[in-house]
Parts: C-alpha cells; structure tokens; sequence
C-alpha cells in the first residue's frame, strides 16, 4: 500500500470550503428575507382586513394595523415567512441550517456574561435618559402596549415581541447577515457593525435617540454571537430585554 511507503506520503484531502453566501449574496438575500418578513406581516393585517368585509385599501390596512391583536399577529407571522426565506437561502448553498446560524446551545458562563453585559447597557441608556428628561420607552410602544393590555391582548403582545421578533430578527441580523458577512471581506468587526446597522434600520419607528440605543445593543449581541459562536445566546438575551421592557411597560408602568 502506498501509505505504507516512507517514500510515498499519505495523501491528506483538504477540507472542503463551508458553503457560505459571501458579501453580495448575503445582502441580497437579506433583503429578500426582509421582504418576506414584510410580507408575512402585512398579510395577517391584509387577512384581518378581508376577514372582516373591510375594503383592502390603505386607510383600512392602517386602522387595522393599529390595533393591539392585529399588530400582534402581523408581528408573530412575520417569524415564519422570516425563517421560510433563510431556510430556502441555505438549502440552496446545501449547507446545514444548524451551522450555518450557529443554532448551539450556549454555556451557562455564557449566558451569563451577555446578561450582565446587556444590563449595564441598558441601565447606562436609562440613567442618561432620566438625565435629560427622556422617556425610556417610546411614547407610542407605551400606547400600545397598555390598550393592548386594557384590551385583552396582553397575552398575543407578549408573544409578539418577546418570542416572534426576537427570534425573526436575531435569525436574520446576528445568524444569516453575520454568517456571510463575516466570512466576506468585512470579516467580524466589519459584520457585527453592519448587521448592527441593518438591525437598527429594521427599527426606523423611533427617533434618533432610541436607535443610538438599538445600534449599541446590537453591537452587545454581535460580540456575543461571535464570541459564544450560538445564535441561541442572543436569542435569549433580545428576548429577555423585550420581556422585562413589555412587563415593565404593561403592568408595572404607571
């Protein structure tokens, strides 16, 4: 056998280059993503809309939209139509679903460092809001989580926002911008700054404070993600931060 040959060494197989949609694939298929997330919402408030005999125009999709329940569906269905699309971007590369997002359970050291992390993130931004006399919840998130509250639908409401959108937007920001992202030119630094970015775009419906403040939260969850290697982490952790802000807002609020 000529491997057994000293003047024949065993041949050694290089291992095969991970399947991974590099910078302009990544973006275009993130906004593709995007636009199924668009489109997944805006179909249940489409769908309320029919179901209840209102015309389909812009003004009925509004009011519909601005209901507590209604929002919190459109928000919910967002998730599957999120992870419909990453599903189909990967099983074109035939790369694994798992891996390619990082879908791996984090230590418990973890975990816990990202919380604290976030934490003293979020304290920082409350503090310098009371300091200048700012609210530390939107004006608008206020309202309506209390009418959905009033309204009974506190429940939908803190599905939505506590589970569907941290989940539709962690797998889109941190697990598929992030993956090709940094395996392209940009490399970590540069995919934890822009999938930040992308993160905070997603959020337009503040004002410039609040996105300051988004955009330094998803810098926490890139560093996490990169340095746990898990997308569950920062999962958990946008979760946790909903969470505690829905409850704190709902119930606890005056």
């Amino acid at each position: 056998m000529d491997s057994l040959n000293p003047d024949l060494p065993p041949m050694t197989v290089a291992p095969a280059a991970p399947r991974v949609w590099k910078f302009w694939g990544t973006a275009v298929w993130g906004l593709l993503i995007f636009v199924a997330m668009f489109l997944g919402q805006v179909g249940a408030i489409l769908y309320l809309a029919w179901d209840r005999g209102d015309p389909l125009d812009l003004m009925s999709i509004q009011r519909v939209g601005r209901e507590p329940a209604a929002l919190a569906l459109s928000v919910t269905m967002g998730l599957p139509a999120t992870l419909a699309a990453v599903w189909l971007a990967i099983r074109i590369k035939k790369a694994s679903f798992v891996d390619y997002l990082a879908l791996h359970w984090p230590s418990w050291k973890q975990m816990l460092f990202g919380a604290i992390g976030l934490v003293l993130i979020v304290v920082a931004w409350e503090t310098m809001s009371r300091s200048l006399g700012r609210e530390a919840t939107p004006g608008f998130m206020t309202d309506l989580l209390k009418s959905g509250r009033d309204k009974g639908a506190a429940v939908m409401l803190l599905f939505a926002f506590s589970v569907a959108a941290p989940m539709s937007e962690e797998v889109l920001a941190r697990g598929f911008l992030f993956r090709g992202w940094s395996a392209s030119f940009l490399r970590v630094p540069g995919a934890i700054i822009l999938s930040s970015l992308v993160w905070t775009v997603v959020h337009l419906q503040y004002d410039m404070y609040f996105l300051a403040e988004v955009f330094s939260i998803g810098l926490w969850f890139g560093y996490m993600r990169y340095r746990a290697n898990s997308l569950w982490l920062t999962i958990v952790l946008h979760a946790l931060n909903n969470l505690t802000a829905v409850v704190l807002t709902m119930w606890l609020g005056n």
